[in-house]
Parts: structure tokens; C-alpha cells; sequence
């Protein structure tokens, strides 16, 4: 499935690549109840992303967004939510790199995998979602 998704990818513009990652990360942030509206670095990152699709700020605003993301995830100790808040520094950095939206998708088939050890029907199902919705 991930090899579907890489070919789904290549066809993708930069900005629907910002746009899915982002909404991967919400998602994936709702999988195991994670309220990042608590996280303001998360939340600003999120619409830096969006002003970025617009236009209305810069790639190193971008940038700078993912940075507090990730350390944000660096302060973490569960790894479950370090991860899923990876997961969102990388949707965010979609801004500045294409890639990084699939090191997102990466990063969130391992969310499921430390949430719901060996469960490969979990594991499906995200990439099955990952491609219903970036289609």
C-alpha cells in the first residue's frame, strides 16, 4: 500500500500535499485522543501551514513553525504522543519540503504501530485512509 501511495504522491501538487499532511495529522491526533488545541505551537504550525497555501508567509516562517513542533515532541515522554506530534511537525514542514508529507505518513502508520502493537488491521486501515484521502 505504501508503494500506491508513493505513485498517488508523485502526482500531487505541493499544496494538496500540505493540505492532506495536515489533515493526516489531525487525524492521527484523533486515534489515540490527543487534544492539540491545548498545544499552541501545534495549532500556530497548522495555520502558519495554511497562510503558507495562501501565500501570506514566507518558507522560513514554515520552517520555524516545524522547529517548535518538533521540539515540542522532543519534550515529550510518552512515545505514543511524541510521535503524533511528529507527525504534525512533519505535515507542517510540507511547507517547506514536498517529502516531508510522507515522512508524515511514515511517522503516523508508527503512531498505530506503538498504539496498537502488531495489529496489522490497524496498520491497513491508516493506509487505506492515507489513500481514500489524498486521492
Amino acid at each position: 500500500m505504501r508503494k500506491k501511495l508513493d505513485q498517488i504522491y508523485e502526482n500531487k501538487s505541493q499544496i494538496d500535499l500540505a493540505k492532506w499532511a495536515l489533515q493526516l495529522s489531525k487525524y492521527v491526533f484523533s486515534l489515540i485522543d490527543y487534544n492539540y488545541e491545548n498545544d499552541s505551537a501545534i495549532v500556530d504550525g497548522f495555520a502558519i501551514n495554511e497562510k503558507w497555501q495562501l501565500g501570506e508567509v514566507r518558507m522560513h516562517d514554515v520552517r520555524q513553525a516545524g522547529f517548535k513542533v518538533h521540539q515540542l515532541a522532543r519534550e515529550s515522554k510518552d512515545p505514543v504522543i511524541q510521535t503524533a506530534i511528529r507527525v504534525a511537525g512533519q505535515a507542517i514542514g510540507t511547507g517547506h519540503m514536498r517529502e516531508h508529507a510522507m515522512v508524515a505518513s511514515d511517522y503516523a502508520i508508527k503512531v498505530v504501530n506503538l498504539k496498537y502493537p502488531n495489529d496489522m488491521d490497524v496498520v491497513e486501515k491508516l493506509r487505506e485512509w492515507q489513500i481514500r484521502t489524498i486521492e
